[in-house]
């Protein structure tokens, strides 16, 4: 089987939908823009990477905007702008930043810092979409957890922090915005193989990663993409306020 197959489903309830992806510029981000602009989605990424954001913009006809995720009122600000020609119909919270760190070396401006970068602003970017969503009954928006705490990995306690408390934000969203069909789901990757994640393993590293998966092969941003259109189409009308592993069952 293909790493990233060549036919791929298609939702023709995502044709014309306005979706807004946070930090779409490179990686799972930027597969997840990519697989949106392939169904015919208005697409929008938000990103501080302005040439790889740009070259994605131009491939796929994506709309980007550079915009920092920690400066909550200037998102708030880009995203009502979005807004003025009609309402997001669906939100990814993509962006995140897995910087290693020791625990003897945080501090508390360490700690502020990638709070910000890996969970606030997922909240007040759902918080700025749900009005405009309640208003044409109903949306969705998927959160971007992480297998990384699951598993405990080493080095990464801030981040693992954050990606466990974004599975408590889904449930506790989809619970407060279900009674306006608002849909609110989390997708937790594995390990997707991405030049980031490159910087990281080495390939006797990867293949450790494949040998503890229950499937052979390498997960792609394509394969986390492929389940966030499945969660933002209408087949998924009643699928909100879970997460949702694709990481080839890695133990």
């Amino acid at each position: 089987m293909s790493e990233s197959p060549g036919q791929r489903a298609v939702y023709p309830s995502l044709k014309g939908k306005k979706v807004l992806v946070t930090g779409g510029g490179s990686g799972i981000g930027a597969g997840i823009v990519e697989a949106f602009a392939a169904q015919g989605s208005n697409v929008t990424f938000f990103d501080i990477n302005g040439s790889d954001s740009e070259a994605l913009a131009e491939r796929t006809g994506g709309k980007f905007l550079r915009i920092d995720l920690k400066d909550i009122p200037a998102t708030q600000k880009a995203i009502e702008g979005l807004t003025k020609d009609g309402p997001i119909d669906v939100l990814v919270n993509n962006a995140a930043n897995d910087d290693r760190h020791n625990v003897d070396d945080v501090t508390e401006e360490y700690w502020n810092d990638r709070l910000n970068v890996n969970l606030k602003h997922q909240f007040f970017c759902a918080q700025a979409v749900a009005p405009g969503m309640r208003s044409i009954g109903g949306g969705a928006i998927i959160n971007l957890g992480s297998i990384s705490w699951h598993l405990a990995l080493p080095g990464l306690a801030l981040y693992e922090t954050c990606k466990a408390a974004i599975e408590g934000l889904t449930r506790a969203l989809a619970r407060d915005l279900g009674p306006d069909n608002i849909r609110v789901t989390c997708i937790v990757p594995g390990n997707v193989r991405t030049p980031r994640q490159l910087k990281w393993y080495t390939p006797e590293g990867e293949a450790e990663i494949v040998n503890a998966q229950c499937l052979p092969g390498r997960l792609v941003p394509e394969d986390i993409a492929a389940f966030a259109l499945f969660l933002a189409s209408d087949d998924a009308r009643l699928v909100t306020g879970h997460e949702y592993f694709v990481d080839a069952g890695w133990r």
